[in-house]
Formats: C-alpha cells, sequence, structure tokens
C-alpha cells in the first residue's frame, strides 16, 4: 500500500499489557469508524513517542497553526511539514494538513508535485494550487481553501 511505504513514523503506545508501534495513517480515526474518538488509543493508554527513522535527519521541519484565538483554541487549518532540499531542489518531503478533514490529511498530491523542484516561489505557488485541486468546501467554511493554500505555499518557501 503506497501510505504504508511512506508514512514511515510510527507512533508508540504503551498500556498495562505493553507497548506497540502502529502504522501513522492508522493512529487516527473518523467518525465512521467511532464518533467519540479521534484515534486508536483506548482508556489506559498513552502516546509514549513517535518514531521518525533517521533516514530524515538533517531535514527542515516546518509547523504552522491558524487559530481564532489563543494556541489552546482548536486549529482553523494547520501544516506540518517535513523537507530535505539538496542545491535548492526538494530533494524529498512529506506534508499533512489538518482541520480540513475529520483527520489529518496527507497532501500527497503536493509531495508529488515539488519533489525534484527548486525550492522557489513558483514551486510554492504550484504546491498550493495542486493542494486546493478538487476540494469540496462545507457550508461556512469555504474559507479553508485558501487558508490552506496560503500555509503550503509558505511550508515550501520558509523551511
Amino acid at each position: 500500500m503506497y501510505c504504508r511505504v511512506a508514512f514511515r513514523y510510527r507512533p508508540r503506545v504503551v498500556n498495562g499489557d505493553g507497548e506497540k508501534e502502529v502504522q501513522a495513517e492508522d493512529f487516527f480515526i473518523g467518525p465512521d469508524v467511532d464518533i467519540m474518538r479521534m484515534t486508536i488509543l483506548q482508556p489506559g493508554d498513552l502516546l509514549k513517542s513517535i518514531v521518525i527513522p533517521n533516514t530524515w535527519a538533517g531535514a527542515r521541519f516546518y509547523f504552522e497553526k491558524v487559530a481564532e484565538r489563543n494556541t489552546w483554541d482548536f486549529a482553523l487549518v494547520n501544516i506540518a511539514s517535513a523537507m530535505k532540499v539538496d542545491h535548492n531542489a526538494i530533494a524529498d518531503i512529506r506534508m499533512a494538513c489538518g482541520g480540513v478533514a475529520c483527520v489529518p490529511l496527507r497532501l500527497t498530491v503536493v509531495e508529488e508535485v515539488v519533489k525534484g523542484s527548486p525550492q522557489n516561489g513558483a514551486s510554492a505557488d504550484l504546491a498550493a494550487s495542486a493542494a486546493s485541486r478538487g476540494a469540496t468546501p462545507l457550508n461556512y467554511n469555504g474559507f479553508k481553501i485558501p487558508l490552506m493554500e496560503g500555509l503550503v505555499k509558505r511550508a515550501i518557501r520558509e523551511s
């Protein structure tokens, strides 16, 4: 499965029965699985750590959250990325967005579009348009599309 290969970090969960690692894409669950929870964590479980392979050593990491109020507020939209840059070209990238779907959304289209491209404004613009391609907002949250595009641009430019 493509996501399993590309999502290499693994949350490590501990409870009274011991410790286990789970695949990143399996950690968050949507309301179709359980309307009362956002993750696979059960009562008594604790997210102990997140294992990131050393292949991402030296990468540039970026996170930005946009919220209406203080830092404790839920994000309207957020962006997280890990990017390897070699001679001003994007050698490898992982990018995910929160607040735009019921679980964090990996932006694989953005990754495919910018990989091998120069880290510049043109690549950032291309990434932003790729991120929102096909997006269908719900009532009253259409503002999230340009917000997500802006965050994608900044993540590419400022990483």
